[in-house]
């Protein structure tokens, strides 16, 4: 079967428990679930208009140990961009991500056009080991953006995809909720090729 050329995979990575799933169904969805459950792969489709043209969204939510390193291989090397999740209670997490970031690097080669960002979830709890100063530190060493979210509260979820998506650089893609424009996009609407969620 050929392969849908506009699809635009986003493919999120980091440690067993960050809350990569609970950022992607609280997207997806607008759902959270208390319940820690490990996933090996799920894949979601949101559909979005894309250059006046209707293109899917494809969120592949890896698994969080390193069992599937094959898995891994595939997921980089057909996605489009990158969401990388460590835990801001959880040092550990962050360095996690050290070799997934390395791997993105020798697979795609030239990151600097690859959509790429750094996300420090669970930033409601009080139980914090790393400071948002931390996290941008390791962003700007990575040349890649960055932003604290929290799955639980619904904090920066949406904004998240929008900047990921912000990042493309080959077209202009924008997320529409229950359609209402955020006020910061309503400004950028002249702009040619905008996307939408629907």
């Amino acid at each position: 079967m050929p392969e849908q050329s506009n699809d635009y995979r986003v493919v999120v990575f980091g440690a067993a428990g960050v809350g990569k799933s609970s950022l992607v169904l609280r997207f997806v969805r607008g759902t959270f679930r208390e319940t820690y459950v490990p996933t090996i792969e799920d894949t979601y489709r949101q559909v979005i208009s894309c250059d006046k043209s209707i293109c899917t969204l494809q969120i592949t939510d890896t698994t969080g140990s390193h069992q599937f390193p094959a898995m891994q291989r595939l997921s980089i090397s057909k996605g489009h961009a990158f969401i990388l999740v460590y835990s801001v209670t959880n040092r550990q997490s962050m360095e996690d991500l050290h070799p997934i970031f390395d791997q993105i690097c020798q697979i795609k080669g030239d990151i600097q056009k690859i959509p790429i960002m750094l996300v420090g979830n669970k930033s409601d709890d009080t139980q914090r080991e790393l400071d948002a100063s931390e996290g941008q530190a390791l962003a700007s060493k990575w040349k890649c953006a960055f932003m604290e979210t929290s799955a639980k509260m619904n904090y920066n979820v949406q904004e998240l995809f929008q900047e990921l998506l912000n990042l493309e650089q080959r077209r202009t893609i924008s997320l529409q909720v229950d359609g209402k424009k955020s006020k910061q996009h309503k400004k950028k609407d002249k702009l040619q090729g905008k996307c939408s969620v629907m």
